[in-house]
């Protein structure tokens, strides 16, 4: 007979998240032969236009086969267009380099400093703002977070800290740990938000040890997914949506609005309503990061302004997120 103690013995243990980082497709050629899109391979840049190919397989196995337009493929797709010269895209889309403040801190707004946390992702967006930042010299978890910290304890002005990266989940739960313990000693800050793109595009990263760090902190906790498509959310974000929740996090999302993924009043809609289902309220739609090698992804501004307007006319209001853009300089993103 198996008992309960024992069926629990032999139970699988719970997936190790790192494996499935490790595992992630990081080879154009590869992707392709996953979609069944093997004959594109011609159009595929040299040396993926400088920033390197990165998905996970959990993500490749939400898109549909044989379709070139499948708007999750085209967000980690290398393209030629890549490589184009586009006027007014640079390398640094948003002054972020002007807005360091100490090793990995940026303080661009009144009473939030965001941390680059990690140089690392668990997907390489292609229009991703920050392709072309220097991270090696940029990471705030460097030498115990030391610096971030120094910063945080000069500035009681400051509320609010952000981690952001590349993505900060993709740190060890310890090393969360150590930054946190750090923060228990400045009682000015009093809220923790974390961007990540890991519960849509890896959610085995919402683990127990996780969990329990996220639910023993002090701070009031915001985590803000990036979610761009309705398509990207299967049962596996929805149960790491509902695990974030438990632990006492309030949950929002970003989107970028991208020209052939989701500019559309559908997709739009259908992605607002998607997120609601898991617990997560829209929150802003950017206009894209004039970023140098994402210009193919760029929508006009009349066009943005028309697209929000028709899902305001067809979803209530709190599902409507806030157009936006981030401009270099701006005392807060600035309304569209």
């Amino acid at each position: 007979m198996i008992t309960a103690s024992s069926a629990e013995r032999l139970s699988p243990p719970e997936p190790d998240w790192r494996e499935s980082w490790r595992n992630a497709v990081t080879d154009a050629h590869e992707l392709l032969r996953l979609v069944e899109l093997e004959h594109l391979a011609s159009r595929l840049p040299a040396g993926d236009a400088g920033f390197a190919l990165r998905v996970p397989r959990g993500f490749v196995a939400r898109m549909r086969r044989g379709d070139p337009r499948d708007p999750l493929l085209l967000q980690v797709l290398p393209q030629l267009a890549e490589l184009e010269h586009a006027p007014g895209f640079v390398a640094d889309a948003v002054g972020d380099l002007d807005a360091r403040e100490a090793q990995g801190v940026l303080h661009k707004y009144h009473g939030r400093a965001l941390l680059i946390a990690s140089g690392s992702c668990a997907v390489n967006c292609r229009y991703c703002f920050r392709r072309h930042f220097p991270y090696g010299d940029e990471i705030a978890a460097a030498g115990q977070w030391r610096q971030a910290l120094d910063h945080l304890r000069a500035d009681r002005s400051i509320s609010e800290l952000i981690l952001s990266g590349g993505d900060p989940l993709a740190l060890a739960t310890s090393k969360l740990d150590e930054l946190s313990r750090g923060l228990a000693e400045l009682p000015h800050v009093t809220r923790l938000r974390i961007h990540t793109r890991l519960p849509v595009v890896l959610p085995e990263r919402i683990d127990n040890p996780f969990l329990a760090w996220l639910g023993g902190l002090r701070l009031q906790t915001v985590v803000v997914l990036h979610a761009n498509h309705a398509r990207e959310f299967d049962a596996g974000v929805d149960a790491a949506c509902a695990s974030l929740r438990l632990a006492g996090a309030t949950l929002l999302n970003q989107s970028v609005l991208l020209r052939g993924i989701n500019d559309d009043a559908d997709a739009l809609g259908a992605l607002s309503e998607r997120l609601f289902a898991a617990g997560v309220l829209p929150y802003y739609l950017h206009q894209l990061d004039r970023v140098q090698g994402a210009a193919h992804f760029e929508v006009d501004d009349a066009r943005a302004l028309a697209l929000v307007e028709e899902v305001r006319k067809r979803l209530p209001g709190y599902l409507v997120p806030r157009l936006v853009r981030e401009v270099a300089g701006d005392a807060s993103k600035r309304p569209l």
